[in-house]
């Protein structure tokens, strides 16, 4: 008797869905306490702990219905055979157009387009929803429809360009690898991750913002020592136009060997009235170059990713996984899609160990920028980007241990106070 592989997938599915749903709950409980953390009290404004509250509440309501929708949906895909319905529809569709049906790299792209469409019509309401009503209510938003859609339609052209090409290549890879086809796999999504690294800052990113070099004065003069006495190859310093579509704010930095580059939004310059809060910031980020917590990372998402290939290609030639899932052919890029289902609780343990080890970085990464004398920034930074950003002031263990890759706030500056008493 063949292995049940569609309801294994199902089942997993909905209890991991019920696990997190329990976690998101406990988070929810945790959203509603009435009074700060106590380490926060004095520290956070009361006003923008009230402001967090309602902001955090609304989030979660609003999650929970995604959620539920997602696992509705998602279900149902699966449980009533919607994948080989599709797939049987696009190839219908590639006869009625006299396209080459039998061409399984046309009929994986005419698929592709059909889920692309779906996914769009599903994800829609959901993200207007979320930036029109949720993000707007609480003062983040600060796009237009316009250019809401404007965005949504570069994001399908982009698709449509770079789509097709790296499709075609995977087919090709597959069909020809032979022995050595997760090795071929890797080595082709490698190449890819490292062009994409290179040309989205240059070609891509600036489709959606506008990158302007930062203006000459005393916070370009000390990001640009700190640098140099990091021995940072920093080439270019930018300041990117966030606050056209929210007034979240961040920073960040990108580039290989010799020419890094740095990007500010401009709302974290606007929210940062103190320039050593914003140099600390950067300090933390230059924390985790310093660190090799960039090259860790990649490192260990590139190991995943050859491991991962290794096991598609224990299955890749089941006919039980695909006829479990109602397929009577076995599509390349259909056994990717079911061989990523039938790992989803490897997945999710994996994701758990990459949060664990991405939280103990951004430890190491506070403690880098205050041994360079930014303690004291750093605190009023983080509490700063805290406020400003609305962001949880209260979580649940539970839930944090699970989802989050950065530390609470409580527990960061817990660390940097802990350092402190250990100095003293």
């Amino acid at each position: 008797m063949a292995f049940p592989y569609m309801e294994a997938v199902v089942g997993i599915m909905i209890l991991t869905y019920i696990f997190e749903t329990y976690l998101d709950l406990r988070q929810h409980a945790a959203h509603k306490l009435p009074t700060l953390p106590k380490p926060l009290q004095g520290v956070v404004s009361q006003e923008k702990f009230e402001k967090s509250r309602a902001y955090s509440i609304d989030k979660s309501n609003f999650h929970f219905v995604h959620e539920a929708v997602t696992i509705i949906i998602d279900t149902a895909i699966l449980f009533f055979g919607i994948l080989p319905w599709f797939w049987t529809k696009a190839g219908d569709f590639l006869v009625y157009a006299g396209l080459n049906a039998e061409n399984e790299t046309i009929h994986t792209l005419a698929f592709l387009a059909g889920v692309m469409i779906w996914s769009q019509i599903t994800d829609l309401p959901f993200s207007l929803y979320s930036t029109f009503v949720v993000e707007a209510r609480h003062g983040f938003n600060k796009q237009t429809l316009r250019l809401f859609f404007k965005d949504m339609l570069k994001g399908i052209g982009l698709s449509i360009l770079l789509g097709p090409p790296i499709v075609a290549a995977i087919i090709y890879i597959v069909q020809n690898g032979g022995p050595y086809l997760a090795i071929y796999l890797w080595g082709f999504m490698f190449v890819l991750a490292l062009v994409m690294m290179t040309l989205y800052p240059i070609l891509i990113a600036p489709l959606f913002n506008k990158f302007t070099p930062l203006p000459e004065g005393e916070l370009r003069t000390k990001i640009e020592n700190l640098a140099s006495s990091l021995k940072f190859p920093l080439k270019k310093l930018f300041v990117v136009d966030g606050s056209t579509r929210s007034s979240h704010s961040n920073a960040y930095m990108y580039g290989f060997f010799k020419n890094k580059r740095i990007v500010l939004y401009d709302t974290l310059i606007q929210q940062c009235k103190d320039e050593e809060e914003v140099v600390a910031v950067i300090a933390h980020e230059l924390g985790h170059w310093k660190l090799n917590h960039t090259m860790y990372s990649f490192i260990a998402v590139q190991v995943l990713t050859l491991l991962q290939f290794g096991g598609y290609t224990l299955v890749k030639n089941s006919k039980d996984l695909f006829q479990s899932f109602g397929f009577e052919t076995q599509p390349v890029l259909i056994g990717l899609i079911l061989f990523q289902h039938t790992v989803i609780p490897i997945q999710h343990l994996v994701s758990f160990g990459l949060n664990l080890v991405s939280r103990s970085f951004e430890f190491q990464a506070d403690a880098f920028a205050k041994k360079l004398g930014y303690s004291s920034a750093l605190r009023g930074g983080l509490i700063k980007l805290q406020e400003e950003n609305l962001s949880a002031m209260n979580t649940d263990s539970w839930y944090s241990a699970y989802h989050y890759s950065h530390p609470p706030l409580v527990e960061r500056l817990a660390a940097l106070d802990e350092s402190d008493k250990k100095e003293d």
